[in-house]
């Protein structure tokens, strides 16, 4: 499956994230960078059909439809040990996203099909993998080992992965060029990603050094229907006769679906319905929001305290870019370590980019959009540039 690229400014490179009942896809002019088209189709039972809409949306690209494609980025949701960055899709790659199959099953196998058929209707274009825990590959190992034996650990290939990485990687690049900080190589930075599922990482040096979640996506803050953070002992428990006698799947059910912010609140897994209803004097609404923002406080002063000081704070995704509520409640207590709001200019801030601390803040508090398909894009231009020399150096 190896390519050979094809790197005019005016081409284009599509950008794909399949998962278990959407396409979405994005399209940029290789060059400029500039967004040409973006989309999604929803509810997808015939992945062939949803793939081939999409396929048939580049007749009206600029140049000639299929022909002006120089490459296709795919989102891979776990990349495991392997993969530490993006990569030109071949063969030896096609295997190791299969190998963790089993260990993102709900997303991995998705992925596959959509770099197949891309790769069956444009043979010879470049596909490369871009993986959602790649920016978490650097995390040491005193962050990433689980207390297990570890001969277990490595034979059943259990440890801390982390997710959302793409969206942290770009988030943390954008905030860097935001505050002109080209060039700094000494910075500390804590990136919170918060939608329906939440996750905060902190990197020095433009490497991540630790993230919440884990070996899945369950673990660390509370999200919209899954738990975070939990004593291990609960699961057994409620596998016992005292505790329910549940299943091993109506315990993933449990942990995944019904809890976080539904669970507690039993009302709503979005923070919109639940800060409306806690005005409403709603008891499940305010628990659940009490929780959640002091799982995140706690994680913020825990990797404030693991960098040796943060010099930037991201928020991002929808709670993140739209709630200046939860921004506000969460860092409620933390001036003295040097988180001090604007509180106008955070009020007035949902879905921009903007810098929301206070002149006396030690660390710059900053909204920040999300583009995980423009992470993607950046990353597949970066291997069509290095395919590019390749070819011309002779070494393909």
């Amino acid at each position: 499956m190896e390519a050979a690229a094809r790197p005019p400014s005016e081409a284009v490179v599509v950008v794909l994230n399949c998962g278990s009942s959407s396409v979405k896809y994005t399209f940029f002019e290789s060059g400029s960078g500039r967004e040409i088209l973006r989309g999604m189709e929803d509810r997808v039972t015939d992945y062939d059909a949803a793939l081939q809409k999409v396929l048939e949306k580049t007749s009206a690209l600029p140049g000639g439809g299929l022909s002006s494609i120089c490459a296709v980025g795919h989102r891979v949701v776990h990349g495991g040990r392997k993969f530490r960055w993006a990569h030109r899709i071949d063969n030896e790659v096609l295997s190791g996203i299969r190998h963790y199959c089993d260990l993102a099953p709900l997303h991995n196998p998705y992925n596959l099909l959509g770099i197949e058929f891309w790769a069956s209707r444009l043979p010879g274009v470049l596909q490369v993998a871009v993986f959602d825990t790649s920016w978490h590959s650097s995390i040491p190992p005193r962050a990433h080992n689980y207390a297990i034996p570890l001969k277990m650990a490595m034979e059943y290939r259990i440890r801390r992965y982390g997710f959302h990485g793409i969206s942290h990687h770009y988030v943390h690049d954008r905030a860097i060029e935001f505050l002109g900080y080209h060039g700094r190589e000494d910075l500390n930075i804590i990136t919170c990603h918060l939608g329906a599922g939440c996750s905060i990482a902190a990197a020095r040096g433009g490497r991540c050094l630790d993230t919440s979640m884990g070996f899945t996506p369950l673990e660390g803050l509370v999200m919209g229907t899954r738990c975070g953070d939990l004593d291990p002992a609960v699961i057994p428990f409620l596998m016992s006769p005292e505790g329910g006698n549940l299943t091993i799947e109506q315990v993933k059910d449990l942990l995944n679906k019904e809890s976080g912010l539904m669970g507690l609140s039993d009302l709503s897994p979005d923070v919109r319905d639940l800060l409306k209803a806690r005005e409403e004097r709603h008891e499940g609404a305010w628990l659940a929001l009490s929780v959640f923002t002091y799982r995140l406080k706690k994680y913020i002063g825990a990797y404030h305290a693991a960098l040796g000081g943060a010099d930037i704070l991201v928020f991002t995704a929808g709670i993140g870019e739209n709630s200046p509520e939860i921004r506000a409640e969460t860092l409620d207590g933390l001036e003295k370590l040097g988180f001090i709001l604007n509180v106008g200019v955070n009020a007035e801030t949902r879905g921009t980019e903007n810098l929301i601390s206070s002149r006396e803040s030690k660390v710059k508090i900053l909204v920040l959009p999300t583009d995980e398909d423009r992470m993607i894009f950046k990353e597949t231009v970066r291997l069509v540039k290095s395919s590019a020399r390749r070819v011309e150096e002779g070494r393909v």
